[in-house]
């Protein structure tokens, strides 16, 4: 049975982690897809549940040298009897899929479970714990704060690992750089104080000074550097060579250097200070990385911030306030003035208005009142409101779009494919050229001068350092999945949710935007705007509308609701239709009052054979007013013309018009008939109309479009009707609400329903594409340029170590200036 999970993993450094994760995941028998982000430090596996299980995973990314962040909760259990009790729900909370460990003690009342926040939250364990007959209270913090708590750690341990290095570090630095310029006092060096030194028990001279050196760098090199030792050790054992390998080489190559000439076996000049400053400077940038990778996910964090805490509910008559994870479908919740609705739902009692901003980017309230639905998170502004829970948990609409957007960012961009390529032969790559290094130096370079303070072994030794810590995987691995994280969550923020990082790529390089009519260019919601008669004798005009109403009850076709409603709204007496029949593209039929009645387009008529009993004039004029005339024939005889009209969207003619500013084809794709077709695009600013399509004919057309001149295609509908459409299209954009955001399988949603947001999509697609293409290029720029430097001998090990350690940093925050990008329409 197929079965996807997603895992943190704590550890990975760069891009060679990720494929040794992602190769060690792929090896387990039973996976057929496994994806690693380092941006978000999380692994998504597709497996078959029968092979494998969670603890098999596990194992293998443990094995891999990497670790799972795990959260715990403590919590106070009640109604536990006896010991039994205990034993009986710690084995429920084991088979729980996610709980890595489950402990009750029945003396206190106390259960500690560790778990997995990505599989599985405290909400669940507690309702696991009730579903066993037991009740659970909570002591430690929330559920959704447990991944988060782990990061945090594992950063305060990079803190505690950074002073700790620069506690030892700058005083090594200062004293062994002031002892090469000759800033230190004359007892550091004269010959004088030898006895002296002797007296005192000391080593004389520059042997007791190198002591000093040597007991300030080994902290630094075994304490603050262990983990590059630990990474490079299980990065070989896994077949592979990551960065931690080219740190532990680099710094243990200086580091084992200096031993011998500090116990007096060799003569020559010390590098401890080399060493501990590339251990030192390297955990400097990666403390900052660390920082700045979590700035990247701050779009997650204020959409997450913006549900509720508690919920107030009404259960077995008694009001009581719960947190809001243990709300249940069908419970009945209370809403006051000012608070925020905590579930989705729908009204059963009250009226209000509801600040929706924040999710449809609706700037005026909307008034609510029983039998409407509520969306999670909005804010009631006036009245009291009573609703039904519908949607709770991670079925509520605001916990489906923060899941769409971390799919998004979990996903791979094709452009990342290059860099992975890089990344997985980088590092043998760069231990070969320091290898060739050493060779090129010591045996073919000329010989240093006979005064000079370096010997031809030391020489190689430092250029072949500089070599392994100058390169730079990390940059690699960084350079595309920050700008996505950035750019999705961005998206978010302005109400554009891409499902992938692939659509948040392709949607920048779309030429083509073939725009639906109905409900996208125009509102959606057609009225009757006239009624003309034709020579059937002895009928009105309400006995025409009447009987075309009675036909399309129940339609969910925009025109054919529009009639009925007119109908309705008129206060006509409607009747039962019988064989009732529909054509799509076309229109209906049926039998009313004993009479036959068809209402559709002119193609209907003419397929059919009806005569048009002079109203052919009548259509050209009210197509000409951009209207859509519906012929209703009675008796197979053309009695009337039902004039419909779409009025545009506030914001059709502005988002055209910023479209074809950014240097894109806009075209209008509709069934309707061409005439009117042409008012529409024409009062939209739209040139170019393809119209009578029918709806399996969208799709043909979309695809003619690609293959004419080889263009990338946006299509943009409703997400339902235009469905196939919008899956041939390079890029499917569908406009959406809060509410049916999880309905829509299009690449792209604008939850807004604003057309406006496509060319802002494709704007920030862009502005995201141009900021990975800066961060790829300065990656393998940067890499390039350096290490035939560094090769060259042009380069100090120390100053390599910090041009490496800040070339992810600059790529992280290059990627975080996304964030400050204002993307609107000029």
């Amino acid at each position: 049975m197929p079965k996807s999970l997603t895992l943190p993993i704590t550890g990975m450094t760069c891009a060679n982690c990720v494929a040794t994760v992602e190769r060690n995941l792929k090896k387990l028998d039973g996976v057929s897809a496994a994806t690693v982000n380092l941006s978000s430090e999380r692994a998504t596996v597709e497996f078959d549940a029968a092979k494998l299980g969670l603890a098999d995973l596990i194992a293998r990314v443990e094995r891999a040298g990497y670790g799972i962040a795990t959260g715990e909760a403590e919590l106070v259990i009640k109604r536990l009897a006896d010991d039994n009790d205990a034993r009986r729900l710690e084995k429920a909370l084991a088979k729980l899929e996610g709980v890595l460990e489950a402990s009750v003690t029945y003396a206190n009342e106390k259960a500690r479970i560790r778990y997995i926040p990505t599989i599985i939250s405290q909400a669940e364990i507690r309702r696991a714990i009730s579903a066993a007959g037991f009740e659970a209270l909570e002591l430690g913090g929330q559920a959704e704060d447990a991944e988060a708590r782990a990061r945090e750690q594992e950063i305060a341990w990079q803190r505690h690992l950074l002073l700790v290095g620069l506690f030892f570090t700058v005083p090594l630095f200062l004293l062994s750089m002031g002892k090469d310029a000759g800033l230190l006092p004359a007892f550091f060096y004269a010959p004088n104080y030898q006895k002296m030194y002797l007296m005192m028990g000391m080593y004389p001279g520059a042997w007791w000074f190198n002591w000093l050196l040597l007991a300030l760098a080994t902290p630094v090199q075994f304490y603050v550097g262990w983990q590059y030792y630990l990474g490079a050790y299980k990065a070989i054992r896994n077949g592979a060579a990551n960065m931690d390998v080219l740190i532990a080489m680099g710094s243990s190559a200086a580091y084992l250097y200096s031993l011998p000439i500090t116990f007096g076996w060799l003569e020559g000049h010390v590098y401890f200070e080399t060493a501990a400053v590339i251990i030192t400077l390297i955990k400097l940038g990666k403390f900052l990385e660390a920082r700045a990778k979590g700035r990247t996910s701050e779009a997650i964090k204020k959409l997450m911030g913006l549900r509720a805490k508690t919920a107030r509910i009404i259960r077995q008559g008694i009001e009581t306030e719960v947190s809001v994870e243990d709300v249940r479908v069908g419970d009945v919740v209370l809403v006051r003035p000012g608070e925020k609705i905590p579930v989705d739902g729908v009204v059963i009692e009250g009226r209000s208005t509801v600040d929706e901003s924040m999710l449809t980017g609706e700037s005026l309230p909307l008034e609510k009142k029983p039998g409407d639905p509520l969306i999670g998170a909005t804010i009631n502004k006036q009245g009291f409101l009573k609703f039904e829970a519908t949607r709770v948990g991670k079925e509520t609409a605001l916990a489906q779009i923060i899941r769409l957007v971390e799919e998004a960012q979990a996903s791979k961009a094709p452009i990342q494919k290059l860099a992975d390529q890089v990344s997985s032969i980088f590092v043998p790559v760069v231990i070969g050229l320091a290898l060739l290094t050493f060779v090129g130096w010591y045996f073919f370079a000329p010989p240093p001068p006979v005064n000079a303070d370096t010997t031809a072994f030391t020489r190689a030794l430092i250029n072949m350092v500089a070599v392994l810590v100058i390169a730079c995987p990390c940059a690699l691995g960084l350079a595309t999945p920050t700008a996505v994280m950035v750019g999705t969550g961005k998206g978010a923020e302005l109400g554009i949710l891409f499902r992938n990082s692939e659509a948040l790529e392709r949607a920048g390089k779309v030429s083509v935007v073939v725009l639906d009519k109905t409900g996208t260019v125009t509102r959606g919601q057609p009225a009757v705007t006239d009624i003309v008669l034709g020579q059937q004798p002895h009928l009105t005009e309400n006995e025409v509308l009447a009987l075309a109403a009675s036909v399309e009850q129940g339609s969910e076709h925009p025109l054919g609701e529009a009639i009925w409603a007119e109908a309705t709204a008129r206060g006509l007496t409607l009747f039962e239709p019988l064989a009732f029949q529909s054509e799509a593209g076309h229109g209906v039929e049926a039998e009313v009052n004993g009479q036959q009645v068809a209402v559709g387009n002119l193609r209907m008529m003419e397929k059919c054979g009806y005569r048009l009993n002079g109203l052919e004039n009548e259509i050209q004029r009210l197509q000409a007013e951009a209207k859509t005339a519906m012929l209703v024939a009675i008796n197979r005889e053309a009695a009337a013309v039902i004039a419909v009209a779409d009025t545009l969207k506030e914001d059709a003619i502005q988002a055209v018009a910023e479209l074809r500013r950014m240097g894109l084809r806009v075209i209008m794709l509709t069934g309707d008939n061409q005439k009117t077709a042409q008012a529409v695009a024409r009062q939209a600013g739209i040139a170019e109309v393809i119209a009578e399509v029918l709806p399996d004919g969208k799709t043909a057309k979309i695809k003619e479009l690609q293959t004419s001149a080889d263009h990338l295609v946006a299509m943009v509908g409703d997400g339902i009707n235009d469905a196939p459409a919008l899956a041939q299209a390079d890029v499917g954009f569908a406009i959406g609400t809060g509410t049916d955001v999880a309905m829509a399988a299009a690449p792209v949603t604008l939850i807004r329903g604003d057309l406006r947001g496509v060319a802002r999509a494709i704007a920030l697609s862009r502005l995201t594409l141009g900021t990975i293409k800066q961060n790829l290029f300065w990656a393998f720029f940067y890499n390039v340029l350096l290490i035939p430097a560094a090769a060259l001998g042009l380069l100090n090990p120390m100053l390599a170590a910090g041009a490496m350690a800040f070339s992810s940093v600059f790529v992280v925050s290059n990627s975080l200036r996304l964030r400050r990008r204002r993307i609107g329409l000029t």
